[in-house]
């Protein structure tokens, strides 16, 4: 099979800076022999993309403007992160690489994903390509827990600073203070100054709760506690939860981390995603205030490290879409794709 153009479309959620593909991914990606046509970045400060538009230009890709994907040749296979904007439901005629969130049961499932069935498009999406495992060949978890435990470690530090309840600040992608984003290890300093902030008032600092701790998200909430300074870290997994609650050492962690779209989800207390200009949602229950963070797309406050790790990690299998009939990952892809839809009402 001939080598189908790969067209990075511009993400139109707001908040969303990250890129499924990266000026390094793209490079090898033409290298090997795909044409790469990308979307010029939304002007928007809200959505701009943390890869300028001149890194895809010198690493050979095409620009173009931003929304094209809709009048690309037909054979163009389209790439994004986000779920598309619904509010113009036109039929899907292009085979697309993306996040849906339409497998589930999730409300409007059958909208979003009728879309692609009545302009004779395929759905690859991000979330159920899996090797031969049944691993996912690539997530945002890692930095998803990352982001989530920097995040709930301020609302803790922030908290204790404000006994009257008033609610953590938005937030955005961790910037310097000058419109630059941060990386890691600065987020960490910015973190580590608030917990030193915190121990002054309470003399001590967080006790955490990670359930899951050994997944990709875990991973990544114990790295941000320990490199924010936090020395009381309980880190649990399947053997430690395996005997069923009620547990009490939930209730007494200062910050409990877990995978909340888990259906075992061993804290049903909420049904809102919070938003980064509205980050924490209080939660009914006894004792000290205790809040939840649940933003679906948290990565994004660090949107250059989880965009590289997480298109690094795509980059095999996307050198495998013109094989995409016969390669395992893509084919078993496709196939969920046609049940899924012989599930349409």
């Amino acid at each position: 099979m001939a080598f189908p153009t790969l067209h990075l479309r511009a993400e139109d959620k707001t908040m969303e800076h990250r890129s499924a593909l990266t000026p390094s991914t793209t490079a090898s990606l033409i290298r090997a022999g795909y044409p790469i046509t990308v979307e010029k970045s939304p002007t928007t400060a809200l959505r701009k993309r943390i890869f300028p538009d001149s890194a895809f230009a010198d690493a050979g890709a095409t620009l173009v403007p931003e929304g094209s994907w809709t009048t690309a040749p037909e054979d163009h296979v389209i790439i994004g992160l986000k779920e598309l904007d619904d509010r113009d439901p036109f039929p899907l005629k292009h085979n697309h690489v993306t996040f849906a969130h339409c497998y589930k049961g999730q409300g409007g499932w059958e909208k979003a994903l009728g879309r692609w069935q009545r302009g004779n498009g395929i759905l690859y999406d991000l979330e159920f390509l899996q090797d031969d495992s049944g691993r996912r060949v690539a997530a945002f978890g890692y930095h998803a827990g990352y982001a989530g435990a920097a995040l709930a470690i301020k609302t803790w530090a922030w908290q204790l600073n404000h006994p009257d309840g008033t609610p953590l600040p938005g937030v955005d992608a961790y910037t310097d203070g000058k419109g630059y984003y941060m990386s890691e290890g600065e987020m960490l300093e910015q973190i580590r100054g608030d917990v030193e902030e915190a121990v002054k008032k309470v003399g001590r600092k967080p006790r955490v709760l990670v359930i899951g701790a050994l997944g990709r998200c875990g991973r990544g909430a114990v790295d941000a506690c320990t490199g924010a300074g936090c020395e009381e870290i309980l880190k649990w997994d399947m053997a430690e939860t395996k005997k069923g609650g009620p547990f009490e050492e939930i209730i007494e962690s200062d910050i409990f981390s877990c995978d909340t779209t888990n259906p075992n989800n061993p804290i049903p207390v909420y049904n809102i995603n919070t938003t980064f200009d509205k980050p924490t949602v209080p939660i009914d229950c006894d004792g000290p205030p205790c809040t939840m963070i649940s933003i679906d797309h948290l990565p994004s406050l660090l949107p250059a490290e989880s965009s590289e790790a997480f298109s690094r990690d795509l980059l095999p299998s996307l050198l495998e879409l013109r094989n995409r009939e016969s390669h395992p990952v893509w084919k078993r892809a496709e196939e969920l794709y046609r049940r899924k839809v012989g599930e349409l009402p």
